[in-house]
């Protein structure tokens, strides 16, 4: 490019990573008010990734939600671009096969992707295109939120209020109708990344249950906007009802912005104050876990407070593997595994229950199970997951303390009182009365043959007594407080 010549007459390149969606999308934004033409690219980088690649179900996800952003981005003009490998060397040999003097990127917040989108600015630095990072995941950056010493909080309530004093910007991008696009580089086909199942097929169930894509992100977000939000503060911990929004893989994605779905829950909108403000505290919760993770790097892999690395945890596969294909003998536990395998979610408040079984009532390390949740869900997020189980462990910012143990079966009485939840699941247990659903081991003999149960046979005893395995947790706790004391 001569001396004379303006960034704008060549074309920028668009590097999609968590931010899969036209509208409200601020790095497409930028691009195509920079350039002329831009070239959207999207690539798989697992090797970046390490420890924490896509687990099943979030390539699952990943498939089809960039099948619909191809065909979102076809129907504007462009072609998005597949590429698989090295960000750090595929991104810079694709911005100078096109001439780019941008490549606009979505700003990253898990480690090794910070990791990743640093040592690509330095490697486009080198041949003159300069990386432009956009605010497109969070509502807020972690520079915004500080406390009146500068810090970062590490607790949920101030964080959430100094959130809700910035405000968050009225601000809306609109998907562009055309997208100039210039002629894209050569593209890998999606079938071949081999993202989905082949044998056996066992996504069956995400397919019934899941519509990935900004289409569908936008079309769940209007039916929770309409008819699940006035009830959502109560409605919410139910898990056999319809309340919950089920956005958190689009949001995960970037499907849709949160900013859309912030100001789209307005609090004070008729019939709605108490769900809207429970629901915008659901997205700070969200926010909290990633500003977490952001000035902690090593929470996934470490305990926040320090004297949990001492935890005597149990290395029990059995246990582990009981507890993962839901045969643990607890129905509300097996019912939770069961719907986590069936379609790649389970219910917020089934999560808080079997997180705190496998780590209190069964004394398994709480990075086991964030590692199957990690493979299992299609919501998987690094953040998410790892300060939600750090919350129950008693272990992370703001948690739980380790004593509160979730009894399965009172929360089962409780919040699933029908059983329709368990019996959806778990459907050997549906004929019991919902006296003894919850534990099937309390019902009479005769009981249990006129349901068609047998304990040990067609539905597993409990592998831990609850009591004892309370107690268990319990004594190792006093006992770690004992030493770090």
């Amino acid at each position: 490019m001569t001396a004379h010549e303006k960034s704008g007459d060549r074309p920028a390149l668009l590097w999609l990573t968590r931010d899969l969606r036209l509208a409200d999308n601020p790095a497409l934004h930028a691009a195509l008010q920079s350039a002329r033409t831009i070239v959207p690219i999207f690539v798989l980088d697992d090797t970046a990734a390490a420890q924490w690649a896509l687990g099943a179900a979030s390539r699952w996800w990943l498939h089809h939600s960039l099948a619909a952003l191809q065909n979102a981005l076809a129907q504007a003009g462009a072609t998005l671009v597949l590429r698989r490998g090295s960000a750090e060397q595929i991104i810079p040999q694709v911005a100078a096969a096109i001439g780019a003097a941008e490549c606009h990127v979505a700003r990253p917040y898990e480690p090794w992707r910070r990791a990743s989108v640093k040592a690509v600015a330095v490697a486009l630095e080198k041949i003159g295109v300069r990386l432009c990072r956009h605010a497109s995941v969070l509502l807020f950056e972690p520079e915004q939120i500080r406390t009146k010493t500068g810090g970062h909080y590490g607790v949920f309530t101030p964080f959430s209020r100094a959130c809700e004093a910035l405000g968050v910007p009225a601000q809306y991008l609109p998907p562009p109708a055309r997208i100039p696009s210039c002629p894209p580089p050569t593209s890998e086909s999606l079938n071949d990344w081999n993202l989905l199942p082949k044998h056996p097929d066992w996504a069956g169930g995400l397919r019934a249950n899941w519509a990935p894509g900004e289409a569908g992100a936008q079309k769940r977000a209007k039916i929770f906007l309409k008819q699940g939000l006035t009830a959502y503060d109560e409605a919410r911990n139910t898990p056999a009802g319809t309340t919950t929004s089920m956005l958190s893989p689009h949001l995960h994605w970037g499907e849709i912005s949160p900013r859309q779905l912030w100001h789209a829950a307005r609090v004070g909108a008729e019939g709605a104050s108490n769900g809207a403000k429970v629901f915008r505290n659901e997205l700070l919760w969200r926010e909290f876990s990633a500003h977490l993770l952001f000035h902690h790097p090593t929470l996934p892999n470490e305990p926040l407070r320090p004297e949990f690395a001492g935890m005597p945890w149990h290395d029990d596969a059995k246990h582990l593997h009981a507890w993962q294909r839901g045969q643990t003998g607890v129905p509300l536990v097996d019912a939770g595994m069961r719907q986590l395998w069936q379609i790649g979610w389970q219910h917020n408040r089934v999560r808080m229950v079997t997180a705190s079984f496998l780590i209190k009532h069964l004394l398994i390390d709480w990075r086991r199970g964030q590692q199957w949740f990690w493979d299992t869900l299609v919501d998987a997020d690094l953040a998410s997951n790892a300060a939600s189980w750090q919350w129950v462990a008693g272990s992370g910012a703001d948690a739980a303390p380790f004593f509160r143990i979730f009894n399965p079966v009172l929360q089962g009485r409780k919040f699933d009182p029908s059983g329709t939840y368990v019996r959806r699941f778990v459907p050997e247990l549906s004929r019991l009365p919902d006296r003894f659903l919850h534990a099937p081991w309390e019902a009479p003999e005769e009981t249990l043959n006129a349901a068609g149960v047998r304990l040990g046979q067609n539905y597993p005893h409990p592998i831990v007594d609850l009591a004892a395995g309370r107690q268990q947790a319990l004594d190792a706790f006093t006992a770690l407080s004992r030493t770090a004391a």
